[in-house]
């Protein structure tokens, strides 16, 4: 799996950025570079390389690989402008990318959700454990609307979110969904944001 080039499209010229790490769900990040690129939109894997040129992932289920070239901290304010959407994928992504090494600093995805939520011309796709990456930050989704993994029902409303028991809701340039299994239609919903942004 690699990033996808984009094709014509009702998203032609569109980029979505998508976190990665070890532990992903396979059906869901083999489903996205596809699904996007039938609209004509890129997907660019980005993750924490620690000063290396790429690093491969293994998967939660079949530990299948997945090679990754882009660093998120590339990811600056100027480049996060250049992306329609940011992926916070479900899985142990989250949780791996939430690593600090000082606890008084955020963890440099963390501080990616939080730059990316402090612009909202960036559609936010978090899906099922994802939102393990925002506990950090938890007055980004205070008072938003959202649905998770029923395991982190307790997680989000303690950050302070208003859970919505639907496989799929949308809160503004928020967009949520309950499992990695649900990923076609948290990816249908994304389309469907991310056209409406066009018009």
């Amino acid at each position: 799996m690699t990033d996808t080039p984009a094709r014509d499209g009702a998203l032609s010229g569109a980029r979505i950025a998508v976190l990665a790490e070890s532990d992903y769900y396979e059906p869901e990040m083999a489903y996205y570079p596809r699904r996007f690129a039938e609209e004509g939109a890129e997907v660019h894997l980005f993750t924490r390389l620690w000063g290396n040129r790429e690093l491969t992932f293994t998967g939660h289920e079949h530990r299948a690989p997945l090679t990754v070239t882009r660093d998120l901290a590339e990811l600056d304010d100027r480049r996060l402008r250049a992306y329609d959407a940011l992926i916070v994928p479900s899985g142990m992504v989250a949780d791996r990318l939430r690593y600090t090494e000082d606890v008084d600093d955020l963890a440099p995805a963390t501080d990616l959700l939080r730059r990316a939520f402090a612009r909202p011309s960036v559609l936010k796709g978090i899906i099922c454990h994802g939102m393990w990456l925002a506990s950090s930050i938890p007055y980004a989704v205070r008072g938003r609307k959202v649905v998770c993994h029923n395991n982190l029902i307790g997680d989000v409303r303690n950050m302070g979110a208003n859970y919505v028991d639907q496989d799929v809701v949308v809160d503004g340039d928020l967009v949520t969904a309950r499992t990695g299994d649900h990923c076609h239609l948290f990816a249908r919903t994304l389309i469907d944001q991310l056209v409406l942004r066009r018009v």
